[in-house]
């Protein structure tokens, strides 16, 4: 049974790593196809600011698949869900709703809300890298 399950979950992490080159694939020719649209409609060569944070959102979205691609294939390779990865792909994420954000549309406790949302996990994320760098450290010494 045992042995079942492990070939049941290899299959499914490797058809989940397929499906998710196939979506980063499409999103990226998604994403040239709207640069160029945006680039060759008038006025020619000029983007207005709606644009741009939809192209910087669509690339920061992009960006969050390729890094779940990578926790996909370190989970494949380890066998372990490498919480530094995590927390990268959670940091690209909130990185890119505020960059998209419209202030005008939340409550200041919200904006409020999603500061602390930043801070904690780049205090999470400093954290794990120093403990990290730490054992890295302990295993090199003498």
């Amino acid at each position: 049974m045992g042995g079942f399950l492990r070939k049941f979950e290899h299959a499914v992490i490797v058809s989940l790593i397929g499906m998710m080159i196939v979506v980063v694939l499409i999103s990226t020719v998604e994403l040239a196809y709207l640069i160029v649209k945006d680039i060759i409609s008038p006025p020619f060569f000029w983007l207005e600011i709606d644009e741009l944070l939809d192209i910087f959102g669509f690339f920061l979205l992009i960006l969050i698949g390729v890094e779940l691609l990578e926790t996909i294939k370190a989970y494949l390779a380890d066998k372990v869900v490498h919480s530094e990865v995590v927390l990268e792909v959670a940091l690209i994420a909130i990185a890119r709703k505020v960059i998209i954000l419209d202030v005008k549309e939340y409550s200041g406790l919200t904006i409020v809300g999603i500061a602390a949302l930043i801070v904690a996990m780049g205090l999470a994320y400093y954290l794990m890298k120093r403990c990290l760098d730490q054992r890295r450290g302990d295993r090199t010494a003498p």
